[in-house]
């Protein structure tokens, strides 16, 4: 077992830092090592940002982003084609293609994928939220921005099924997404050019 080498506020922050994506204990101790370091510079302000995120980010109930505001920013702009809904498994799927810049209309998060082997049914996701924004009146296409992945690609199929009584123009996107590929990982342009080559599903 190995022994701690630092005070337990120290300790502290290494393993919650730890539990961050992409994040190992080593890779951890280094960070939280280098944040120390740059107290004044680094430190204080991330420190700050992280206390005014936790007090004013909030879930848009419309589509599920996270915002200062509810609805957020991107259900609120005019701007947008109300009748396209890009449906994203999580949100940092809809800032990849907000980077892009290649979706006119709103997105919907289902903050997930069904997986059986994990556990995770529809009633885990937010589809039935789905479902009642395309009835709304004036929305006509469904654009299905999942991961390509068998999880993405079953969650799509299941997905159609929920929407087929509805008169809509369900749509996928096409090329440039590589099976097995996550959207999070790709580049902003094949993200504008799998938008611009969506094709029936």
């Amino acid at each position: 077992m190995s022994r701690s080498v630092a005070g337990p506020e120290i300790e502290r922050l290494i393993q919650l830092m730890a539990r961050l994506p992409g994040l190992g204990p080593r890779s951890a101790r280094r960070a939280a090592l280098h944040l120390i370091k740059k107290r004044e510079t680094l430190l204080g302000p991330l420190s700050d940002a992280m206390r005014v995120a936790a007090e004013r980010v909030v879930v848009c109930r419309s589509c599920g982003n996270v915002d200062t505001s509810d609805p957020c920013t991107i259900c609120t702009d005019a701007k947008r084609d109300p009748s396209l809904i890009v449906v994203v498994e999580d949100v940092s799927d809809l800032w990849a293609l907000e980077r892009s810049g290649a979706v006119p209309g709103r997105y919907h998060v289902l903050g997930g994928v069904l997986s059986p082997l994990d556990g995770v049914r529809p009633e885990h996701l937010n589809i039935e939220g789905l479902v009642s924004r395309a009835s709304e009146p004036g929305v006509g296409e469904i654009i299905l921005a999942l991961n390509a992945t068998v999880d993405g690609q079953t969650t799509a199929h299941y997905v159609t099924e929920r929407l087929s009584h509805l008169p809509l123009k369900i749509t996928r996107l096409a090329h440039g997404v590589p099976v097995g590929g996550e959207l999070d990982y790709l580049d902003e342009g094949t993200l504008s050019a799998a938008i611009r080559s969506r094709t029936a599903f």
